[in-house]
């Protein structure tokens, strides 16, 4: 197997902290997405190995593995382990036979290699150790919106269409797995799982949190001052909301269940939390500036 330099796939330097790596592997994938290059056999490569890369790299176990065995990085339980049962096994043929042999004499190097890869051996193939195919890692962009109801959608990872059920509110940066949805197993071992990640966008007035919604809504000087009513949107439509006399710059009232759907809570939502910013007149006439000393005089007196 020729070795692969996920670094170099990535464009970052060995010591990239991981947010380096994560930031370096978002433009690939936007630049390589097969949404954006239909048909478009190089850029399909280029975005498979861009997810192979971050699959990798933006694990720090899995990049300690690569880092110190490359291309065998997926082995390297395996190996370790059959090395740790090699010296077991070399420490006990000294102690009984009193021999001080190499740790890995010529038999020994056989038969830690047959018993990790498998061979052949007067024309029987021998047993093979199964492994586990590579996890893949995917990015799916959406919208606020996207995210009020579920949806079904179809994705394309790595050549083979994926039909999935996407959660109303996932959250951004959130996870979930797919199992059996990676790269194929080894000498018939299990295939790997994929690893959807989630990039929400809000291009909305309202400022998430959790399953609650914020908004900053204006009110008039005289609105605040004598009460009145005002129109509020929020993500499903327009509410009325009657202001009291006297509202002061800064009250935050909750209306409930206006926020985003409660995750996996089918007909549960978060609150929507409005806070009223007065906003005071400017280019006032003369007769509005008369009025307001008027008031300023009476205030006073």
């Amino acid at each position: 197997m020729n070795f692969i330099d996920y670094y170099k796939i990535l464009g970052i330097p060995k010591d990239a902290s991981e947010a380096d790596i994560k930031k370096a592997y978002r433009k690939l994938a936007r630049k390589y997405h097969p949404d954006i290059n239909p048909n478009d056999k190089e850029a399909e490569r280029k975005f498979k190995e861009a997810n192979e890369a971050n699959e990798v790299l933006s694990d720090p176990e899995k990049r300690k593995k690569y880092d110190q065995y490359g291309t065998d990085w997926m082995h390297a339980d395996e190996i370790e382990r059959a090395k740790q049962q090699q010296r077991q096994q070399q420490q006990y043929r000294r102690s009984t036979s009193g021999g001080d042999q190499s740790p890995f004499g010529e038999e020994d190097f056989s038969d830690f290699f047959t018993s990790m890869f498998g061979g052949r051996g007067a024309g029987q193939r021998r047993n093979q150790v199964q492994f586990k195919g590579p996890d893949y890692q995917a990015e799916l962009h959406l919208h606020l919106r996207d995210i009020l109801k579920s949806q079904k959608q179809t994705l394309t990872v790595n050549g083979k269409k994926i039909r999935l059920t996407i959660p109303a509110s996932v959250q951004d940066e959130q996870v979930i797995k797919i199992k059996g949805h990676g790269g194929d197993g080894i000498h018939g071992g299990p295939r790997g799982d994929l690893y959807i990640r989630f990039a929400i966008e809000n291009d909305t007035a309202f400022k998430r949190d959790g399953d609650d919604l914020h908004t900053t809504v204006e009110l008039s000087l005289y609105t605040a001052v004598l009460g009145g009513e005002i129109i509020v949107p929020t993500l499903d439509g327009k509410v009325k909301l009657t202001i009291p006399p006297e509202t002061q710059n800064g009250t935050r009232v909750k209306l409930k269940g206006k926020g985003m759907p409660r995750y996996k809570k089918e007909g549960k939502h978060g609150d929507l939390y409005v806070t009223y910013h007065v906003r005071i007149p400017r280019h006032l006439s003369a007769k509005e500036k008369e009025l307001f000393t008027q008031l300023a005089n009476l205030n006073q007196s």
